[in-house]
Parts: C-alpha cells; sequence; structure tokens
C-alpha cells in the first residue's frame, strides 16, 4: 500500500518531527474519545449485535485498533502482531488485507473479551506512541496514522448509532446514559433561501495535499452547473413530520417511491424509528423522552425523506445545491462535542440558513457515484471508499454523533434509501422558475 504525497497542512507543521508530535496529540485525543463514549457500556452490551448492518460495541474498538496495527506498525521491517489470529476477527472489508470474519455473525464472537480488547487497544496505543515519538514514521505512514483517526472518528460515531439500536432492541429499552442534557430551543419558521443558476466548484483538492484531510471520494475538485433553486432555511421538524404522518403519509402510495411503498407495507413502517407507537415519544442515547415538536426529525430513511418532500410539495436537494449553500458557512452546530447526543432546535431563532452542519445528516437526491477523474487511493486503502459505489445515497452536514473536527462542506456521507439507523434528517429544496 502507497500513498506518496506532500505533508497535508491539516497538521498546521511543516517538518516530519514537528508532525509526528501534533499527530501523537491528536492520537490521544481521539483514542480518548472512543474509550469515553464506549465506557458507559457493559461487556453483555459491548457484544450485542441487533441487526447485520450494526456491529458490537467491542468490535469497533478492536476494528479501529486493528487499523493502526495492520497499516501502520506492521508495515514494512519485521513486526509481532499482538495476536495473529485477530488479523482475521477485526479485519472489515479489506480484500487484499486477508480473509476476514462474516460480518452478520460478528455478534457472537464473546471471545476475546472485552478485558481483552482493552488490553489490545493498550498495547497498541502504547507501540504506536512510541514510534511517534521517536519520530521514526516517514511521510507515508504518517498520512495513513491520520487516516486511521479519521477512520476511528467514524466508527465512534457508529459505536453511537449502533448501541443505540441495540438497546431499543431490547424489550427493557435501556438507557446508555441517564445523564444526557435535555436541549430546549425554538424554532423559526420556514423560509426559502434562493439562488440564482451559477457555476460552482465542489469537491475537494485530493489527499495527501496542500488543503487538508479529505477521503477520496471528494475529488477531484470540479465545475458543475448549479441551476436556479432554493433551499429551505432548516431542517424539517419532528412537528412538520408529524403532520405528514396525520395526513396519512404512510397509509397512501401517493408519494412514495415504488420500492419505498414496498418497504412501508413489507416492514410495516407507520413513523421514524424510534418513535412510540402515539408519536409522542421517541427513543433516544438517555432514553425514552417526550417528543420535541421543534427539534429536528431524524433517523428517516432516503425513501421516508423523499416521500415527505414530495408530500410537502417540494424535493430533496442535490449534494452540489446543498455543499454551495454550505460551502461560505462555518462548521458549527450541535455535534457529539456538545454531550447532547441527540438532535435539537437552535438555542436562538435566527434568519439564513440554519443547522447546515451537526444535529442530522441530510439526505441529498444525489446518488452516490465518483467525481469525474476520481481515482481511489492506491493499494488496500483504496478499498476504503470508492468500490461501495452502487445503489446509495449522498448524505450531508454530519450529525450530533459526528465530531466537530471530522467533517467539511465537502464531506460525502452515503447509506442505502432504507437505512434509519443512522442520526439522518432532511432539509427541503425546490426549482427556482
Amino acid at each position: 500500500m502507497s500513498l506518496h504525497a506532500p505533508v497535508p497542512p491539516s497538521s498546521g507543521v511543516g517538518d516530519v518531527d514537528a508532525r509526528c508530535r501534533w499527530l501523537a496529540q491528536r492520537f490521544d485525543a481521539v483514542r480518548s474519545r472512543s474509550a469515553a463514549l464506549a465506557a458507559p457500556i457493559s461487556a453483555e452490551d459491548a457484544m450485542v449485535q441487533s441487526m447485520e448492518d450494526a456491529s458490537p460495541s467491542k468490535w469497533h474498538l478492536a476494528h479501529t485498533t486493528w487499523f493502526f496495527e495492520r497499516f501502520v506498525l506492521a508495515d514494512g521491517g519485521p513486526y509481532t502482531p499482538f495476536d495473529p489470529a485477530w488479523d482475521y476477527l477485526f479485519n472489515s472489508y479489506y480484500q487484499s488485507a486477508g480473509p476476514m470474519h462474516a460480518r452478520p455473525q460478528r455478534g457472537v464472537l464473546s471471545r476475546p473479551t472485552l478485558a481483552q480488547v482493552s488490553d489490545y487497544r493498550d498495547a497498541i496505543e502504547t507501540r504506536m506512541r512510541a514510534r511517534l515519538q521517536r519520530g521514526d514514521l516517514d511521510t507515508r505512514l504518517l498520512d495513513i496514522v491520520e487516516l486511521g483517526l479519521q477512520h476511528e472518528q467514524q466508527h465512534q460515531e457508529l459505536l453511537l448509532t449502533d448501541i443505540k439500536h441495540a438497546f431499543f432492541s431490547n424489550p427493557l429499552h435501556p438507557a446508555y446514559r441517564d445523564d444526557l442534557p435535555h436541549a430546549g430551543g425554538s424554532t423559526a419558521a420556514l423560509s426559502w433561501i434562493a439562488r440564482q443558476e451559477s457555476i460552482f466548484k465542489v469537491g475537494h483538492a485530493a489527499w495527501p495535499g496542500d488543503a487538508g484531510f479529505a477521503y477520496d471520494n471528494e475529488s477531484p475538485r470540479h465545475r458543475v452547473l448549479v441551476p436556479a433553486h432554493a433551499l429551505a432555511s432548516r431542517p424539517v421538524s419532528n412537528a412538520e413530520f408529524l403532520a405528514f404522518i396525520e395526513d396519512g403519509g404512510y397509509r397512501t402510495a401517493g408519494a412514495w417511491l415504488s420500492a419505498g411503498w414496498d418497504a412501508v407495507r413489507a416492514r410495516g413502517w407507520t413513523r421514524p424509528l424510534y418513535w412510540n407507537e402515539a408519536c409522542e415519544a421517541e427513543f433516544t442515547l438517555g432514553g425514552w423522552r417526550a417528543l420535541d415538536p421543534q427539534a429536528p426529525v431524524c433517523h428517516l430513511s432516503y425513501y421516508e425523506a423523499n416521500a415527505f418532500a414530495r408530500w410537502a410539495g417540494a424535493r430533496l436537494p442535490t449534494e452540489f445545491e446543498w455543499e454551495q449553500a454550505a460551502a461560505s458557512l462555518p462548521v458549527d452546530g450541535n455535534f457529539v462535542d456538545s454531550g447532547r447526543l441527540h438532535p435539537s432546535a437552535p438555542a436562538n431563532a435566527s434568519t439564513g440558513l440554519q443547522q447546515m452542519f451537526g444535529d442530522v445528516w441530510e439526505w441529498t437526491s444525489s446518488a452516490y457515484t465518483a467525481y469525474p477523474g476520481y481515482r481511489p487511493w492506491p493499494g488496500t486503502l483504496g478499498e476504503y471508499n470508492g468500490k461501495f459505489m452502487d445503489a446509495q445515497w449522498v448524505l450531508r452536514g454530519g450529525s450530533c454523533a459526528t465530531s466537530a473536527d471530522h467533517v467539511r462542506a465537502s464531506y460525502r456521507n452515503f447509506f442505502p434509501s432504507d437505512a434509519r439507523w443512522q442520526f439522518a434528517g432532511l432539509r427541503l429544496a425546490k426549482d427556482s422558475a
């Protein structure tokens, strides 16, 4: 595996020794957050896999550690693995890295124990810190360290969404934490922000490079024609989605894509995931709470988001419309850093575009495909994104479970049409005359 490129300036330093010191600090911060997020989870909780799309907390903790061991520590000279058998257990989908345990069967891994996984994390962290302190990682390996930290931040979010689904699937509906703050706010009336037709540069400069970190699916940066349109000033609220339900949204086929309506009937969908039958409460990482009518609606599939938009006489924005609107805005919002771990209405209603970042990932109408001229990273890590460009849709903006320093306007998340367990909502768009 090779990533040959100059040092990314995201470190804020220009030489290898200084970059090692900066990455050592970032490594400690990211790994500490993973440990903090996992702290409320018991050993019994940590091996639960409530569906094939989710993974046990213990697996997330081990896999993110395996990434550093496999792609940094084991790269190059002689290396003694922590446990050779774990290379099979904790590989995720890197076919060129060797065989792997089947994803749907991760929940049967009662061994290694959570304590052994914790020991694994401690051991690999010690080895990584030693390498960073010695400064004997070349530029290529430092790039992989940064990628590994970004990768771990993705799994931090998955750890939260996956344990939420696991606890919801438990008839006792336990809370992940019972001390999460209740965030209140007021939602401003929805308004429309119009833009004229324009040519806009989307995407990010290829990484590694001189413009900071970005995944390969965000490049190359290129020009697109963005037709005249208008975006809603804020995401759709719980109250607005409830009106869709009360108007028979889940009982009539008119607003639904054909496959979406099939999913509604086959799976018995009558409301967003985690809402109770009366649509008065929702299950959160803090347990059951009264539904906040002004907070952004979340845990919607693409099918539900699309159906609501059509019912509302609007549509979902394209990812280019979304990025154009977000490009000039600061990355500021309700992220995992706030500690709320749930979408909330803003503390102060304001005018203009609101909540573009944080709270909920926003579905777009753009299929997850390659940008013109896209090239995956070389080697094994080229499997990271490109091979998933099939039957998925792009989401933008981050969520209440995303780290604030992990997202940017060009960030492209992606999920299939029926995925509901992520913190996903929507913002409306419409064509301009």
